[in-house]
């Protein structure tokens, strides 16, 4: 029963050797653990710290049952944008006609995409949302992508289809992947996105191209390891951790290395548990989260542990080397503090100012630390210095002014309470866990934490967590209810969890599911719902893999001969990298025409503004947005032109989409859905062109879907909108609220594979209920075109400039963030529209329902402390300590209302003014979908405009009264202020 695990880290590879069967003696079992430096090639710092635990112990190998490991090397390759490590991929997408306006590799940062790209081909596939196929998988196609393949010599291909993690079956990537392995041979490298990620294709996609690309690496650096154990006469079996913190195969792992990109936080928070016997044997914290932190010499890493054991996992898509995906990972945050931290002092010495870090001298302590003898002042120092710790030479401290080691002191309480608060899901005081060996640092009480604990073997946590690890299987899928019981549902999938855990290694009579998930799917009226499960038990002997032998290596392994993080340039990249931008200079580009010429970052400035409008619904912006941009990097060009410069007769199309965000985000538009509906709706009404595009919304992704159509067919963006926002019904916007002629019909709906529909209508509200009917029939997304609008009643029933003010919005948010300004983004955009920042805090609550296709809930926040780092200035009420807010959303933002103890519950603002709640850390708007417990927020209102507001036709089908608040009177929160027009402002 003795276990050997291993953690790699940039610094040091920490190795322990654990008796799993005397895990409640005083030393949790730990026999040995050793601390060796990680070397350029990490087989060697391995071998180094195995061989010392065994030696420590005076163990044999033959006595040990395996060897588990967790590494950065693999992510190491990507955020270095190694190109000795990263190769070339092609993408062959299961697609039918969708997804092609979103290609592959399109939200890569260029250097990576060239270092990577190596081909895209698109073919028949794919599902609807109910399980249909869009179109099945063509063997010709197949076999005529790999002779493609084959010329261009790629080894490493990615297999991606819509809704392919509902395809249990097998019909299409598992399909495709045999057909390929079988038409390119056996030394193709093969990844079906299904294994990798969740649903959201392009998302997937993204992490199943970087899988692909460090493919051939991993499979050396794990034949590396297996060296590493054979030299040491180990021959049982190898396990690396995964970013969950459960154990896969070592063969497992050279296929998909990238569940091992975040395993060293995980690592730790499981063996911090482990040390500190806060596991489930000890009922004291039976069914309680805790929080650990893992302090070392640089940073500080804070994480989560559900009451199941296992980290709290991050939001919907995590950032990798600027790289968007989806696949699981734990939700930690980091700051810059740690046992190297750099110690500043400046001003006199009553008045002086302490910093603590961000900078650090790393794994350089030893040698610059005072108390080593250096002359770097270093929080270490200070914990010397003020009598909280013994190290080095203190002598060599005493010197340090007790003004400074106070001032210190504070910086590294406040910093440590911050970040835990940040990690926090309630206000009640949790119990943290101190690892690390910078954990030193930490003081003995912290505001907000009722218990520190600091478990014995702290500083080697990460590797006791890798050598505890528990074995998993997970399954992850979107199952249609119509007909079925939920219970019964989820009890089969339970059964598969616990049938993947233990195929996967676990002892059965160990595996106990640990996770449910169930989230409904908005807009679809089949009972279409995401459920997640996944089921976890001790590793098995028996069903172990078998014992490495001398066959296992490979003779492609071969020695790194740079250090680890060294990478090479490409000459061919280097001169991709953009300058840094001077946002206070920036000018749009304005034609002699008076005509705004989109650039880049004119996109990106609407699109988050467009969040913004979205109050909390509309759709994600950010596919549209790369769509967009995919189209100006191909030479197209999207123009925008002020209401004052077209003549009034000038007839406007408008479009949109229609359907559910989740079908969104994995049915990319193809490029055909809009157009298709437009032509039938032109060819309908007998028109022969028109003169530009406008959205029915400027609120989420709709409201840069005319910027696409721009592009396509060469007509300008007209500079509003008929919504200024989002709604949730397509009947809610100006021309429907007022009921004009050609408000909402003549219309067009369109799938893009040849079904359009041209539907009539008796009234506004059977619109909606047709239009969705269709909607879902296909696919649950749809492209809609409506009748199209003169410039004159765009403007009487619609709102002038929105497009120049999302701009302006996305600009304020980008010039905060480029000033580290942060907690100055709802200023900033109170500045530009009157309104009202009314919450700062944390989301406690959420909760979540679909009611005749629409997601109806509310999401509960409360209060930071007083002395959190956030502006508070700005608020317009005075909050007590206890006053909470809830927001009820029906998709969009519906109204706020204040709670507080002792006082009835006070509604302080509803529709149709903008209620729009701001993710505190970056600046941008968070969609509803987005909601989750422990996110810091704030709440801003804007003033809707009066057309919304100060009419008995737009109040009625936008008010309070609209969603069923019936005697609560409408009461705006400021005076409507004109946006500015970017033509009129930077025109010649």
């Amino acid at each position: 029963m003795l276990r050997i695990g291993v953690d790699v880290g940039g610094t040091n590879t920490d190795g322990v050797l654990i008796d799993v069967s005397s895990p409640n003696s005083p030393t949790r079992g730990v026999l040995a653990h050793h601390k060796a430096p990680t070397t350029p090639n990490v087989s060697d710092g391995i071998e180094a710290a195995v061989r010392h635990v065994l030696e420590l112990a005076n163990v044999s190998p033959t006595a040990v049952s395996c060897v588990s490991i967790g590494t950065t090397a693999f992510v190491n390759a990507v955020l270095e944008v190694d190109a000795r490590r990263l190769e070339k991929v092609a993408v062959l997408r299961l697609c039918g006609p969708y997804t092609r306006s979103c290609p592959p590799f399109v939200d890569f940062p260029e250097t990576l995409r060239k270092l990577t790209e190596g081909y895209v081909g698109y073919l028949d596939g794919g599902f609807e949302i109910d399980g249909r196929e869009i179109k099945p998988v063509s063997e010709d196609q197949l076999i005529e992508q790999c002779r493609v393949i084959r010329e261009k010599g790629l080894q490493n291909v990615v297999i991606a289809g819509i809704f392919s993690p509902l395809d249990n079956d097998g019909k299409q990537e598992v399909f495709a992947k045999a057909a390929v392995e079988r038409e390119l041979g056996p030394k193709v490298n093969v990844v079906c996105s299904r294994d990798v990620g969740q649903v959201g294709l392009l998302e997937r996609e993204n992490a199943s191209i970087l899988n692909a690309a460090i493919l051939n690496f991993a499979r050396r650096t794990i034949n590396g390891f297996k060296r590493a154990m054979r030299s040491l006469n180990l021959s049982c079996p190898l396990f690396l951790t995964q970013n969950d913190g459960t154990l896969t195969s070592a063969a497992t792992a050279a296929k998909l290395p990238i569940r091992t990109f975040a395993s060293g936080p995980t690592n730790s928070m499981r063996g911090a548990a482990f040390l500190a016997g806060l596991d489930e044997s000890n009922e004291a914290y039976r069914g309680k989260s805790l929080v650990v932190a893992d302090i070392g010499g640089t940073t500080t890493d804070v994480g989560v542990l559900l009451p199941s054991g296992f980290p709290r996992q991050a939001a919907a898509f995590i950032n990798i080397g600027g790289v968007r995906t989806n696949f699981s990972m734990a939700d930690v945050q980091s700051i810059g503090l740690g046992g190297g931290s750099r110690v500043r002092v400046s001003g006199e010495r009553d008045g002086s100012r302490v910093s603590v870090g961000p900078d650090s001298v790393g794994n350089n302590l030893t040698k610059e630390a005072r108390v080593f003898g250096g002359d770097v002042l270093t929080s270490t120092d200070i914990v010397v210095a003020g009598g909280a710790a013994q190290l080095g030479d203190s002598a060599r401290v005493s010197n340090v002014d007790a003004v400074v080691v106070r001032k210190a002191q504070v910086s590294i309480k406040k910093q440590l309470e911050r970040i835990i608060d940040n990690m926090k899901t309630s206000p009640e005081d949790v119990t943290v866990l101190l690892v690390g060996g910078g954990s030193i640092i930490a003081p003995d009480t912290l505001a907000g934490v009722g218990d520190m604990v600091r478990p014995p073997f702290y500083s080697v946590a990460n590797a006791v967590g890798a050598a505890m690890a528990k074995v998993a299987g997970e399954v992850d899928t979107i199952e249609i209810l119509q007909g079925r019981h939920i219970d019964d549902v989820i009890d089969n999938i339970k059964q598969q969890a616990i049938e993947k855990a233990v195929q996967a290694g676990a002892r059965a009579e160990t595996v106990e599911i640990v996770e449910v998930g169930n989230y409904p799917v908005q807009y679809v009226t089949n009972q279409a719902t995401r459920i997640v499960v996944k089921a976890a038990g001790e590793l098995s002997t028996d069903t172990a893999p078998e014992a490495l032998t001398a066959s296992d290596e490979e003779n492609e392994f071969e020695a790194e001969k740079h250090g680890e993080g060294a990478k090479i340039a490409l000459e061919s990249i280097q001169d991709t990298v953009s300058p840094k931008l001077d946002i206070q200079a920036f000018k749009p580009s304005i034609n002699n025409n008076r005509e705004w010429v989109l650039s880049e970052l004119d996109l990106e400035w609407i699109a988050e503004g467009c969040g913004v409008l979205g109050t909390g619904g509309g759709g994600s912006p950010y596919p549209p947005f790369l769509v967009a941009r995919h189209l100006l990097r191909e030479g197209k060009t999207i123009k925008v032109v002020a209401p004052d410069d077209v003549p009034e007769s000038a007839m406007f199309m408008r479009c949109m989409f229609m359907g559910s965000p989740s079908v969104s985000n994995e049915r990319l538009q193809g490029g055909s859905e809009i157009p298709a509906s437009l032509r039938a709706l032109m060819k309908y009404m007998g028109l022969k062109d028109f003169a530009g595009i406008i959205s029915d919304e400027i609120g989420g992704g709709n409201g840069l879907q005319p910027t696409i159509l721009s592009a396509e067919m060469d007509r300008p963006v007209l500079d509003g909108d008929l919504m200024g926002r989002a709604y949730p019904n397509m009947y809610q916007s100006l021309p429907g609220a007022f009921d004009i002629e050609g408000g909402l019909w003549p219309c067009a709906i369109s799938d893009g594979i040849g079904n359009t529909i041209l539907p009539t209508a008796s009234d506004r509200y059977a619109v909606e209920t047709i239009l969705r009917t269709v909607t879902t029939e296909m696919g649950s997304r749809s492209g809609v075109s409506m009748a199209p609008l003169s410039r004159g009643t765009c403007q009487e029933y619609g709102l002038s400039h929105s497009v120049s003010q999302a701009w302006r919005i996305g600009r304020a948010i980008a010039l905060c963030r480029a000033k580290n300004d942060i907690k100055s983004v709802p200023k900033a955009i109170l500045e530009l529209q009157n309104g009202a920042c009314l919450f700062i805090g944390k989301i406690f609550n959420v909760h979540r329902e679909v009611r005749k296709g629409f997601t109806w809930g509310s999401v509960t926040i409360v209060p930071l402390r007083a002395d959190e780092e956030e502006d508070v200035s700005l608020l317009d009420h005075s909050w007590g300590p206890d006053d909470q807010v809830v927001i009820p959303f029906q998709n969009e933002n519906l109204y706020v209302i204040r709670k507080s103890p002792g006082h009835s519950d006070q509604i302080i603002v509803t529709v149709p003014d903008l209620i729009t709640v701001l993710d505190s850390q970056s600046g941008s708007s968070i969609g509803t979908q987005e909601y989750r417990y422990g996110l810091r927020v704030t709440v801003i209102a804007l003033a809707g405009h009066p057309k919304w507001t100060e009419t008995p036709e737009g109040l009625a089908c936008g008010g309070p009264g609209a969603f069923g608040l019936k005697d609560v009177p409408y009461t705006p929160i400021a005076e409507y202020k004109e946006p500015n027009s970017v033509i009129q402002q930077f025109s010649a």
